[in-house]
């Protein structure tokens, strides 16, 4: 049994790569979020809900402490909340963790909304844990799997992604842990 831990599962996002994985054989989802409420019953069933703040050391260690991969769907001050996360999951010794970034973090000058998101792909990046770093192009709700991947240091290409396809991608990278292992990579909907 893999066990999965999603930071931030209240994210649009973070529902989509739920809703993937619960589909998944072999799979144990424990959902980490400031506040449950806001997670429908059907998409929390079967999994292991915490309330915690990824701001706060102490909560995010509790969440890691077991885990297999670790998956960080976050907005915010990213640079504290991916420290705490790096240094729960080495005190824990869980390898694995997959982060959501964004398009255009490395094009310079670094637009201000942007710089979390460099900020939160500099610390995985050097954190010497298994990582992928997953750039996005804008999301959509389009009900498709459509998608294609640069690599870091290659132009970016594409348009908006759907978020079904990020997830399904997630998914198979949950599925075979060792795909994409250091690998920072955009993805976006193919022109």
């Amino acid at each position: 049994m893999k066990k999965v831990l999603i930071i931030g599962a209240t994210g649009s996002l973070a529902r989509y790569v739920i809703e993937a994985l619960q589909q998944m054989e072999g799979v144990s989802l424990t959902l980490f979020m400031r506040n449950k409420s806001k997670l429908t019953k059907n998409l929390t069933e079967g999994c292991t809900l915490i309330e915690g703040d990824a701001m706060k050391y102490d909560d995010v260690n509790l969440a890691v402490a077991t885990q297999d991969i670790v998956y960080i769907n976050l907005a915010g001050n990213l640079d504290v909340m991916a420290n705490n996360i790096v240094k729960a999951m080495r005190e824990n010794k869980v390898q694995r963790v997959i982060a959501i970034s964004s398009i255009g973090i490395y094009q310079e000058p670094v637009k201000s909304i942007l710089a979390p998101y460099r900020k939160l792909a500099d610390v995985i990046e050097n954190s010497g844990l298994d990582y992928t770093i997953l750039r996005p192009d804008w999301f959509t709700h389009a009900n498709e799997v459509d998608y294609a991947l640069t690599r870091k240091g290659t132009p970016e290409t594409g348009s908006a992604v759907s978020r079904k396809s990020i997830a399904a991608f997630i998914a198979t990278m949950i599925a075979n842990p060792e795909l994409h292992k250091n690998e920072n990579l955009g993805i976006s909907k193919p022109n």
